[in-house]
């Protein structure tokens, strides 16, 4: 079979499909993929649902108008999710980082018109956030030009806290990213105490800073795990929310959500109203064609599950992580950075001198299953973690055998009797993020 150009003749459809399956086996496991946040199961009745609504095209809303009412139905059940009183907006994206972007560029419009209405200059943006945020925010920054102020990790902080904003904002901060679910250890960012120190920026120097939340993760964990914590749209200063619907939204990718608490909060000269087909469709997204199937899979869930449904679900992969993290901890030449209490991820590294991180990541490899291993970013880099993430479908049982998987390639590590060696390009990245 050629592999870089055409065949000159047809193939029996079974031929074909028989030689892409045969090439797909060699893929890792996806329910043993321990580094993804995207949901790898769903219930087979969501599969079929999906199957039956991939050749719908979302953006012919026209043609397709209940597809876009399930698209719409979903952005109100996030909305009241999210505490969003009077008339929230929103729509699906292809993903996290699709939804992110869209924010960025009402934030920065926003922002531009407060200027130009002042008759200051609108040509120096910039947008703080800590430097454990999803590449998509840095990639925001250099295709919008926007300036890019990341602030670094230091000791044992390893995300944006309160008492690092007030130094890095000014009168040309669009906005602040509060990450609610960092990829690197699956902390929560203080978005309530952010939100307080940039109330006292208003204050003071009368910059109104507005704050968008990326809960790829955790806005989908938050309301159901920990409902007393405050940090959507009950904050009068956050100004929008984003989610994957395929990470803890429990729908296979590629879908995102981003919403805004009101029509104020996204600029109306971003949208765009395009006659397509025979009707006026208004439209803010990057992404033009994309497959219904998604979104009908998102709404099967929250119809199928419910909050209660929900509940169940989160509450038990956050107890998976938990007991996998203090049976993790119990082994020895362990030690954890979190514990799997928010979201259900924790992140640990080695002590044993015999062994590194990239080496139990490669050990755990070869049984199957895929742990990452990395450095953390600028200002500690000398730091290199494992990092597990629990997701549904991945249970106490599963949690039991990779403890014993970890415990018998312990035996071969420690076995070694030799310094561990240097972070080396055996590292995985930890952009299973977006």
């Amino acid at each position: 079979m050629p592999r870089d150009r055409m065949p000159e003749r047809e193939l029996d459809a079974d031929t074909a499909y028989q030689v892409v399956h045969d090439e797909l086996m060699l893929d890792g496991n996806a329910r043993l993929n321990l580094a993804t946040f995207v949901t790898t199961w769903m219930e087979p009745q969501a599969a079929t649902l999906m199957a039956e609504c991939v050749d719908k095209n979302m953006i012919d809303k026209d043609e397709y108008p209940r597809t876009a009412e399930l698209e719409q139905r979903c952005v109100r059940m996030l909305a009241a999710l999210w505490h969003a009183t009077g008339a929230p907006t929103g729509c699906s994206t292809t993903g996290s980082s699709e939804a992110c972007m869209l924010a960025g560029l009402a934030l920065k419009r926003r922002w531009q018109h407060r200027r130009r209405a002042a008759s200051e200059p609108a040509d120096r943006p910039n947008l703080v956030m800590g430097v454990n945020v999803q590449v998509c925010w840095e990639k925001f920054a250099n295709y919008f030009d926007v300036e890019c102020r990341l602030v670094p990790m230091e000791g044992d902080r390893f995300h944006l806290t309160a008492d690092q904003v007030a130094a890095h904002c000014d009168e040309n901060t669009i906005g602040v990213v509060a990450v609610l679910g960092s990829t690197f250890d699956g902390s929560y960012e203080p978005v309530a105490e952010i939100c307080a120190v940039l109330d006292g920026l208003q204050a003071e120097r009368g910059w109104d800073i507005p704050v968008h939340v990326d809960g790829a993760s955790g806005a989908m964990i938050a309301p159901f795990c920990d409902p007393g914590l405050v940090w959507d749209f009950q904050l009068p200063r956050v100004a929008s929310i984003n989610t994957s619907g395929h990470k803890y939204g429990l729908v296979y990718p590629g879908v995102g959500w981003v919403l805004w608490r009101d029509a104020a909060a996204l600029p109306e000269d971003l949208v765009f109203h395009v006659n397509y087909l025979g009707g006026d469709m208004p439209t803010f997204a990057l992404n033009f064609s994309r497959p219904g199937a998604q979104v009908a899979a998102q709404y099967y869930s929250f119809l199928r599950l419910g909050l209660e449904g929900y509940r169940r679900v989160q509450n038990y992969s956050r107890d998976v992580a938990t007991g996998l993290a203090a049976r993790i901890a119990a082994l020895g030449p362990f030690r954890l950075l979190t514990r799997g209490d928010q979201l259900p991820v924790f992140a640990f590294t080695v002590t044993d001198e015999r062994f590194s991180v990239f080496d139990v990541s490669a050990a755990l490899r070869e049984r199957g299953w895929l742990v990452p291993a990395y450095t953390f970013p600028a200002h500690r880099e000398d730091l290199a973690v494992l990092r597990i993430v629990v997701r549904n479908g991945f249970t106490h049982d599963l949690a039991d055998l990779l403890v014993d998987d970890l415990t018998r390639c312990l035996v071969t590590l420690q076995a070694q009797q030799r310094p561990r060696h240097g972070q080396g390009s055996a590292a995985f990245s930890h952009g299973a993020g977006h």
